[in-house]
């Protein structure tokens, strides 16, 4: 974890509603400024999408921080990304998050910016860091890294707790299949 200041603004990336609630938590408990945003080509369908795009907002409300949201919604842009790179798939997904994260948060001023994805056991927080901090390097402001699978089980609970969506995978079309049909992607 860098050095910080205290009511240092951060853009927080937000998955989902439930993702984002003990990243939210924390970083303001370390005296963090936060501002969610929503950017998420990856989920799909565009039903699901919306379904974690009412959440993060519900979460944005009842915890009340700001959250943009990313306009469209590039579905293509991100299957282009990783057709016929199955296997490397969740770095291209990364990127693709990370770097408009990073975009939006040297655009609006914001000396950092982070991922709800660190919360998650089953990401590749080496891949998200490795990615955040060349995206970073390239926008001109800073990925904060910082391991909150500590509260993985907190951030569950508390998204029931709030009655948020939660959903059932990852979030793209190959995660749910993976997940549903019982097969392996690769």
């Amino acid at each position: 974890m860098g050095s910080f200041n205290a009511m240092d603004r951060i853009l927080l990336h937000c998955c989902c509603g439930p993702c984002a609630t003990y990243p939210v938590k924390w970083l303001r408990e370390h005296d963090f400024e936060v501002t969610g945003f929503w950017y998420n080509p990856n989920v799909h369908p565009f039903t699901e999408h919306q379904s974690r795009l009412t959440a993060a907002q519900r979460l944005s409300e009842r915890f009340g921080f700001p959250l943009i949201v990313s306009e469209g919604y590039e579905m293509v842009s991100y299957l282009r990304a990783v057709v016929g790179k199955e296997g490397e798939r969740c770095r291209e997904c990364y990127r693709m998050r990370l770097e408009r994260t990073a975009r939006e948060a040297a655009e609006k001023g914001f000396p950092r910016f982070t991922t709800t994805l660190l919360i998650s056991p089953y990401q590749n927080r080496e891949a998200i860091r490795e990615i955040g901090e060349e995206a970073g390097r390239r926008h001109g402001t800073e990925f904060f890294y910082h391991d909150f699978t500590e509260g993985f089980r907190e951030s569950q609970q508390m998204a029931k707790d709030l009655d948020l969506y939660r959903q059932k995978y990852c979030g793209c079309i190959y995660s749910e299949w993976e997940r549903f049909g019982k097969v392996k992607v690769r």
